[in-house]
């Protein structure tokens, strides 16, 4: 299986001012005119691209960018699985659409367009391990014109894996954590995302909630799929040569802590070893890239003495082994999964720590 986050080359694609019709829609009612293979669509993530349907959108922060003419705009599936909300941005307006169930499905941006050219981003909200999708493409206007959105080369490319907090599980729930419905789960609003966003850097994210490095609530560990396609122990590995971060930050510890505690399990005596190997493999993947090693965002890693210590440890190793590993302990956390304005706090934090670092001042 063929994999990865794929760009087409630049001998594929087209001018972002050439615009190319289309022609007449497909008898078919749900089949796209523009297919989500074609080369003018820019995909920005781990996305499956050995679908013969379309491209499977699986990691929450998954993009796919193109620039449309018309008052027609329609997103068609060729399957889901799960749960999957998406942001739809056109222009400068965002929507929300979820996409259902099962095979086939076409989705119309809720909102009225205006006529003219319009800038066209698709985010997956919603995590991968809740759900994926296959894109099967646009349903636009019979003889509109699409272009290869133009787009600027980001000074710096940040990764993030993590748990919950990374996702940005919960962030836009009320009083109570709610595991329902996964609209209000928006990873576009999560620490990570807005970090990277006040450095206009180009953004990935690996986060499984209830995921810890050898407990959690969920059936997978972060040293086993963190560079798998898909969050699955029985995924094909992803192709890390495609796109390589200059900066990966690492948040791990609070479910590890958390699930052992509710259990009545003593806390992982291995944890420290883990977590230094997880690092490790990361550095053998991306050797260039500098390593942050955070702690922090809820009650587990910000206040359990025991998980602080082991925290503690794998920190000192791996930074006398590593000149290009730091770290950073989040000052204000939550008590249940953070939401918005908790995550807007250990944004500003992370972004004045951030600003002080030599490898955030230019391009790597």
């Amino acid at each position: 299986m063929i994999s990865g986050c794929s760009t087409p080359s630049s001998s594929q694609k087209p001018s972002p001012d050439l615009p190319q019709s289309l022609g007449s829609t497909s008898a078919s009612p749900l089949a796209p005119n523009l297919s989500a293979k074609d080369a003018r669509f820019h995909y920005d993530g781990r996305v499956d691209t050995s679908l013969a349907n379309g491209v499977g959108l699986i990691w929450q922060a998954t993009r796919v960018t193109m620039d449309i003419e018309g008052e027609k705009l329609a997103f068609v599936f060729a399957k889901a699985e799960g749960a999957n909300f998406f942001n739809v941005q056109v222009d400068e307006r965002t929507a929300i659409i979820e996409v259902p169930v099962g095979n086939e499905s076409i989705i119309n941006f809720p909102l009225p367009l205006g006529s003219g050219r319009h800038h066209v981003t698709l985010f997956k909200r919603s995590e991968a391990h809740k759900g994926f999708a296959v894109f099967a493409g646009l349903q636009l206007a019979d003889g509109a014109k699409a272009w290869a959105a133009a787009k600027e080369k980001a000074a710096l490319k940040f990764e993030f894996f993590g748990d919950s907090i990374t996702v940005g599980a919960c962030n836009e729930d009320g009083a109570v954590d709610q595991w329902d419905n996964y609209r209000t789960h928006n990873n576009a609003l999560s620490y990570g995302a807005m970090t990277a966003a006040a450095f206009q850097a180009d953004y990935r994210n690996i986060a499984v909630s209830g995921m810890g490095i050898i407990a959690g609530y969920v059936d997978i560990q972060a040293p086993k799929i963190w560079d798998r396609l898909y969050p699955s122990t029985t995924s094909p590995r992803a192709d890390l040569t495609l796109w390589k971060p200059d900066v990966v930050f690492v948040n791990y510890g609070e479910n590890d802590v958390s699930f052992t505690q509710n259990q009545n399990q003593p806390f992982p005596p291995t944890f420290a070893d883990d977590y230094v190997g997880l690092v490790r493999a990361i550095r053998s993947a991306y050797p260039q890239a500098e390593i942050v090693i955070l702690r922090g965002g809820m009650s587990g890693c910000a206040e359990n003495l025991t998980l602080r210590a082991a925290w503690d440890s794998v920190v000192t190793r791996l930074e006398a082994e590593d000149s290009k590993v730091t770290h950073f302990i989040f000052t204000h956390y939550s008590l249940q999964h953070p939401r918005v304005a908790d995550h807007q706090a250990m944004t500003d934090e992370l972004i004045a720590w951030l600003r002080q670092q030599n490898f955030t001042a230019s391009p790597l």
